[in-house]
């Protein structure tokens, strides 16, 4: 997959994608990131991209032309341009269905703004999708950005060596991941669950699954509306509703 960012602050990105798990993928030629600082594009000696609003108002607003001039460019690379996703408050929630949706393209163009925003024309003409990562205010769209590639990139096959490790993340299934326990078996008075040194793979599988649903019920209830759930799954989350709700009429 090739992914191409536009920013004004192309040096944000230098730490995150040079580390883990999304340089191994770039090492192995996996994903093809690529950093455009939008200033290049700019048309004028001063470099500047953004100007007063129309209309008034606080703040600047990103120009159109050098975001034209930019995805122009893009697209002379490569005709097929793909999908240009602007990060915005606004758009789409993000979530780990679009990630995998975005995973299974070759390429995506991610645009972050800044300032007030970006010239309505760049939305109208350019964009295919817009993401916002949650109900906040941030300086520009080059966080919202990395989290994007970071969730995208786990999707593509051979970014973890294992897709097993993919599909055990929570929210991959639609619910919460199960606890995890590592060595000391004892810490603190602490012990690690018995039938995970069982060695009985079922039970273990059970287990986790158990825990996945209850977690779930628990923190998270409004996920078990879309997940993919079995007869088995919901006669445990019908015996673990039955079980908390004795606790709580005890309160």
């Amino acid at each position: 997959m090739r992914i191409d960012i536009l920013t004004l602050f192309p040096e944000m990105f230098a730490g995150p994608f040079d580390t883990s798990i999304i340089k191994r993928a770039r090492d192995k030629g996996i994903i093809d990131i690529n950093i455009f600082n939008i200033r290049d594009f700019s048309q004028n000696k001063h470099r500047t991209v953004d100007d007063t609003p129309y209309g008034g108002g606080a703040g600047m607003v990103m120009q159109a032309e050098p975001v034209f001039k930019a995805v122009e460019h893009l697209r002379e690379l490569d005709d097929n341009l793909g999908r240009v996703i602007m990060m915005c408050p606004q758009g789409m929630p993000f979530n780990q269905e679009l990630a995998k949706e975005f995973s299974r393209e070759k390429r995506l163009v991610l645009l972050c703004g800044h300032y007030e925003g970006i010239d309505e024309r760049v939305r109208e003409k350019l964009v295919t999708d817009e993401i916002s990562i949650g109900d906040y205010v941030l300086t520009g769209g080059e966080l919202p950005a990395m989290v994007v590639v970071d969730a995208v990139a786990r999707m593509i096959p051979g970014v973890l060596g294992e897709m097993a490790s993919a599909e055990a993340d929570s929210f991959y299934n639609g619910i919460l991941e199960h606890p995890h326990y590592t060595k000391p078996r004892l810490y603190e008075d602490m012990e690690v669950p018995e039938v995970l040194l069982s060695g009985h793979h079922k039970k273990i599988q059970q287990w986790r699954r158990r825990q996945s649903l209850m977690r779930t019920l628990e923190r998270r209830p409004e996920l078990l509306k879309n997940a993919d759930l079995t007869d088995e799954d919901m006669e445990v989350l019908r015996e673990v509703y039955q079980l908390l709700k004795g606790i709580l009429s005890k309160k």
